[in-house]
């Protein structure tokens, strides 16, 4: 993507017609989903005694990570340090209206705490109001930041607060901004992930970028729903029930 005009045009064709689909892998029907899953508590009244047990679950059934406030990224990080479970935590959360230059400082400072994947509120009155420009910079000023230090960003979009349009621009700026994934939603906005959003945001983004659903995903038929429309991670604080749909 060379320019913003480039983009806006591309999103014009995709509003018409969307690029086709690519090979997705099979959705896990055993155990091994924990792996897709990002065991989530975001609460803000979450006390130390629950992130522990988070991450004493996140140990025990595997999952890709702990997704928590930054307040508890050092704790979730001692906690996690010799286990493949990763950290996860949060900027910008959870309204995206942060000035750009705390986002980076907020980024750095989570990495430092331990986290190794950054889930990034976008300005979402930036993109509703065709400050896309702002909303690119921002985007790649953390995704800079992050990879710098070996760390990976999602960005949240918000899709219920989104028109079609606004997806598919999002979405495209996220991907010329350098995110390695775009995601549905906060957990905290009007809606959570639907199948449509996230075959849209996949189609899109092509196989370059991946795609987290979250938001409302409680079961495993849910989970593998969200994975067969195009969705590589998962967003759940119900990863235990969802496991233990297919444990003997």
């Amino acid at each position: 993507m060379e320019s913003l005009t480039d983009l806006l045009e591309l999103a014009g064709q995709y509003e018409q017609e969307l690029p086709p689909a690519a090979p997705m892998p099979e959705a896990p029907s055993g155990p091994e989903i924990a792996a897709w899953i990002d065991h989530t508590l975001l609460k803000p009244e979450a006390t130390a005694e629950q992130i522990k047990t988070l991450c004493q679950e996140a140990r025990q059934y595997q999952f890709a990570s702990v997704c928590i406030n930054p307040a508890y990224a050092p704790l979730a990080a001692g906690l996690l340090a010799d286990s493949p479970v990763m950290v996860c935590t949060v900027v910008g959360f959870p309204l995206g209206a942060d000035l750009p230059a705390q986002k980076v400082v907020e980024t750095m400072a989570c990495i430092h705490a331990g986290a190794v994947e950054i889930d990034m509120v976008q300005n979402v009155g930036a993109l509703k109001g065709q400050a896309y420009g702002q909303v690119w910079n921002e985007i790649q000023a953390v995704a800079q930041i992050a990879h710098n230090q070996r760390a990976i960003v999602k960005v949240i979009l918000e899709t219920a607060l989104l028109t079609r349009r606004e997806k598919i621009i999002a979405s495209l700026i996220c991907k010329a901004a350098g995110a390695d994934f775009v995601k549905t939603s906060t957990g905290f906005g009007p809606g959570g992930a639907t199948l449509e959003d996230v075959e849209l945001m996949w189609r899109v983004v092509g196989p370059e970028v991946k795609v987290k659903a979250a938001g409302g995903i409680r079961t495993l038929e849910d989970a593998r729903a969200m994975i067969k429309a195009g969705a590589s991670r998962i967003g759940a604080s119900a990863g235990v029930r969802i496991v233990q749909e297919v444990l003997p």
